[in-house]
């Protein structure tokens, strides 16, 4: 990686969930004031930059994915003064710093909508979002069949009789962005956080804000157990051609700060080719890797998804990024645990089949991390995996908050699991999180998973991943960059980074023999007699 590339080309970013984080203030709910006590710990563990989920002023119907202000922050989180010192701080720790921004969507109380409101049908501040008519006689039914990703109909209807989008929570109301006053907010709000000194953005839903102009049903559904190639469709709101040009705008913007501002964006796309639309020169920066965060623990899967990314990425000139878990899915501990896991489909809950060996999940999350933090490009890093935490998979039904678990009808648990507030230290529960009770409550198996109890501890996870990233700043061929595949067994998985590096992965269910000339820099787990055991990876200099 050239020293002068931007620095996110490679940067292993680090997300904090606000909320289950650190809680500074005693309320059960993390905070600004919990992160900025915690920024030291970020250092050790020696991540590039964090990315904060939503802090902004919030009903918290969607905890925080509700914006009713994009310029302030909402008194659970603290304040503006808070986030600029925040901010501060982290710059002089070395730590960059990327918000969420939310623009599919604001809150049904921002001044927008509730201007929107009062307006009526056929006002102009109804085009700021997708106001319609219904279908039937009395128009007593949607406008068309698209459902919200929480459960239930996109649409809310109004007592004046006019219907209104969200495909997310019926609080959530869906932006018009083809309205230029809702692009010009934007690039507004873009500025006035750069101008706070924040290094980017994380795009939420950055797949969804251009709508098919006549609003048509939803195309025939594709089968889930289809394993050919993946056509991409003309959907009517997901992936559409038009939303690069917002992106472009919000290029130029970011271009007229100094410092090698970025933005990442949560993209949903059928292909790779799709995907590395986003990130063309003139477009946004970097984006998520789902199918790599879905894919199964299959070596055909994983090396296939590799390739195809490094190829269609590279072939615009982005960088890949790397993830293997976030605030919206099972945790990969868990997901790996399952022997019989089935791939994931974009869109819809993980929820694998068979029972949970966390030990074998554990030792793949392992091998998974060091795999992921070899592959060129950068890596995202959720709070509490570098922890080994599991997904709650046991929280009782009365504690669940996330919208999808009463919009499904208490079919669909949410995502709770994945959100339970992280261990610090002790052995009972806050453990360290703050004084109060969490706004979730933590098992009382974390006792083994807190940072104090791992700090130090040669085999724990939080120290392979510490060691994995010092080895990561300082080793000239991880980074950025090209890899080669080397010959291996069939269920191995070997590759060369240059200069003098090599990582394998035994997905095998035979120890693997490594190369005798090799010096080892860190293994998932012991070798026995210099073989590489099932389900471990190491990293090898040669």
């Amino acid at each position: 990686m050239s020293p002068t590339a931007p620095w996110w080309r490679s940067a292993v970013i680090y997300q904090v969930y606000i909320r289950s984080f650190a809680d500074g203030n005693g309320d059960g709910v993390g905070d600004i004031a919990g992160l900025r006590s915690r920024l030291p710990y970020l250092k050790s563990l020696g991540v590039d930059a964090v990315w904060i989920n939503p802090w902004y002023k919030s009903p918290m119907a969607d905890h925080g994915y509700d914006v009713a202000d994009f310029r302030e922050i909402d008194p659970l989180f603290g304040t503006l003064d808070d986030a600029e010192r925040l901010i501060e701080e982290a710059h002089e720790l070395g730590i960059r710093v990327i918000p969420d921004i939310v623009p599919n969507h604001t809150s049904d109380r921002h001044a927008w909508f509730r201007a929107a409101l009062e307006a009526g049908p056929g006002s102009p501040e109804r085009e700021r979002y997708v106001f319609r008519s219904g279908r039937g006689p009395d128009g007593d039914r949607p406008p068309n069949d698209w459902v919200s990703c929480f459960g239930g109909p996109a649409w809310t209807r109004l007592p004046d009789g006019e219907w209104y989008l969200h495909l997310f929570a019926p609080e959530q109301p869906d932006l018009n962005w083809e309205h230029p006053e809702v692009r010009a907010e934007f690039e507004s709000i873009l500025r006035f956080w750069f101008a706070r000194g924040v290094d980017g953005f994380r795009i939420d839903v950055a797949h969804g804000l251009i709508k098919h102009p006549e609003l048509p049903d939803l195309p025939p559904r594709r089968d889930p157990d289809d394993e050919g190639p993946r056509p991409h469709l003309d959907h009517p709101h997901w992936d559409r051609d038009e939303v690069h040009a917002i992106y472009r705008s919000w290029r130029k913007v970011a271009d007229e700060f100094p410092g090698d501002r970025s933005f990442v964006a949560e993209a949903w796309a059928d292909t790779p080719e799709r995907l590395a639309a986003y990130v063309r020169p003139d477009g946004l920066h970097t984006a998520f890797n789902f199918d790599f965060l879905m894919s199964s623990w299959d070596p055909k899967e994983l090396r296939s998804v590799i390739d195809g990314s490094l190829s269609m990425l590279g072939a615009v000139g982005a960088p890949a990024t790397w993830v293997l878990s976030n605030h919206d899915v099972m945790r990969h501990p868990s997901r790996y645990g399952r022997r019989t896991a089935r791939r994931w489909v974009a869109n819809e809950s993980y929820r694998p089949d068979g029972p949970l060996d966390f030990a074998l999940g554990t030792r793949r999350a392992r091998a998974a991390a060091l795999l992921m933090l070899a592959l060129p490009g950068g890596a995202y890093v959720y709070q509490g995996e570098e922890l080994g935490l599991p997904e709650v998979e046991d929280l009782p039904e009365s504690v669940l908050q996330d919208p999808t678990w009463e919009r499904s009808g208490h079919t669909d648990r949410g995502r709770d699991g994945c959100r339970v507030p992280i261990p610090w230290s002790g052995r009972t529960a806050p453990y360290g999180f703050g004084t109060g009770k969490p706004w979730l409550p933590q098992p009382d198996s974390w006792a083994d998973h807190t940072v104090e109890r791992q700090t130090g501890d040669p085999d724990s996870m939080l120290e392979l991943y510490r060691e994995a990233l010092r080895i990561r700043r300082g080793h000239p061929a991880l980074g950025d960059g090209a890899m080669t595949w080397l010959d291996a067994p069939e269920g191995v998985l070997a590759f060369a980074r240059e200069p003098g590096l090599v990582c394998v992965v035994n997905l095998s269910a035979e120890p693997y023999d490594l190369p005798a000339h090799s010096a080892v820099l860190l293994a998932s787990g012991p070798l026995q007699d210099g073989r590489l055991e099932t389900d471990r990876a190491v990293w090898l200099a040669v």
